[in-house]
């Protein structure tokens, strides 16, 4: 029966076509610069306020110093296992100067030296690690998510809270954290589509250094760059020089910005590079060249910025081992707090799961402490 035919129609009645397609919005503004932005080296370092290079520069010594403890300290024993962000700490110091104090940080597993710069303990940043808490700190209390091993799954979690946020009428922003290797998983899209539907106040930052373990990025995308990916979902992609810690931070700050004042998300991809294996765990000369790896020491984070501090008088011998003295005491405590065997609680295994424990929680709780009492009483 065609539309004609239908009771009631008339034969002069003509469907009309419906509208030509057309984008629904100009995707020209979205799509990134075809080089990774830079600062450093170019003439926008002239701009760049001296006092942030300055504190960049001391969290980025920090940092390697902190990713270097934490390496040795999975060889002592001390850690079950430790994802270093050595060559990546431009992006790590970058996001945490950028947030207010009000915003929140989703991390992936690989971005303690982030929970770090933004204020976390650094012995509670490592606590999971250890395996000896569920996370280590209170999210809630420095309003960052807890540490992410599964891939990509913070991303919905971002977005959940920002939204959630813009509904309730606080002015808070979202980053969240991943790796190349997340940007395979289904929820980058499910994130990413949301985020963009719902216009919703966050900010994703793919630290592209690579290799997803073993595996390039060549193998995972056939896309021009990660920050392509955004255009699909109707946000704009940004693409910068990961390990220029001024560009990536102003990069940020402008996403962060834009997205506190109503404008939506932002996809940015930092083009970085992981100079150690990707876990103690993992031998990366099976899969990647020395020489590939001396490249990539040329264009160091922190020579890059010690370089354009010392070149404009902003940064002598003294403040160098300033900020290498500063970052050795930081080691020293890690280790002091590190070596101290924690008093752990069996009991603690049914906290924190749900907000109202199960019937099935609460009878395993009460079997466990049966058993611990009788322990004690056989003691």
């Amino acid at each position: 029966m065609t539309v004609q035919e239908l009771p009631g129609a008339t034969a002069a009645y003509r469907p009309t076509p419906p509208p030509a397609w057309k984008p629904r919005t100009d995707p020209a503004p979205l799509l990134p610069d075809p080089e990774p932005y830079r600062v450093l080296g170019t003439d926008a370092a002239a701009g760049a306020d001296p006092e942030l290079l300055l504190r960049l520069y001391a969290e980025l010594v920090r940092g390697r110093r902190y990713n270097a403890q934490a390496t040795a300290l999975t060889k002592q024993g001390r850690l079950a296992v430790y994802p270093s962000s050595t060559g990546q700490e431009a992006c790590e110091v970058a996001v945490a100067l950028a947030l207010d104090e009000r915003d929140w940080l989703f991390p992936s597993y690989r971005d303690t030296l982030a929970a770090v710069a933004r204020g976390l303990d650094p012995v509670q940043a490592l606590t999971l690690l250890r395996g000896d808490w569920h996370t280590g700190y209170d999210p809630r209390e420095h309003r960052i998510a807890p540490l992410c091993t599964p891939l990509a799954t913070q991303l919905p979690h971002a977005v959940g809270l920002a939204h959630a946020a813009r509904l309730k009428g606080d002015d808070v922003v979202a980053l969240a954290m991943v790796g190349d290797g997340g940007t395979s998983e289904g929820d980058f899209h499910e994130a990413l589509n949301f985020a963009a539907v719902w216009q919703a106040p966050v900010v994703f930052l793919v630290q592209n250094n690579g290799f997803a373990i073993s595996v390039p990025l060549a193998k995972q995308t056939a896309a021009p760059s990660l920050a392509h990916k955004a255009v699909g979902y109707g946000m704009p992609g940004r693409l910068v020089d990961g390990n220029d810690a001024a560009a990536v931070h102003e990069v940020l700050t402008e996403a962060v910005a834009r997205a506190r004042r109503g404008g939506g998300p932002t996809l940015i991809e930092a083009v970085t590079y992981r100079m150690d294996a990707h876990t103690n765990a993992d031998d990366a000369t099976r899969y990647r060249v020395e020489s590939e790896v001396e490249a990539w020491r040329a264009h160091d984070p922190i020579r890059l910025l010690e370089r354009e501090l010392t070149e404009r008088g902003l940064l002598d011998e003294d403040g160098i081992r300033a900020a290498a003295d500063a970052a050795e005491t930081m080691a020293a405590q890690l280790r002091e707090g590190m070596n101290a065997d924690p008093v752990l609680d069996p009991m603690d295994l049914f906290a924190h799961v749900y907000a109202e424990q199960t019937s099935q929680l609460r009878e395993q709780a009460a079997q466990l402490r049966a058993e611990l009492d009788a322990e004690g009483e056989a003691r």
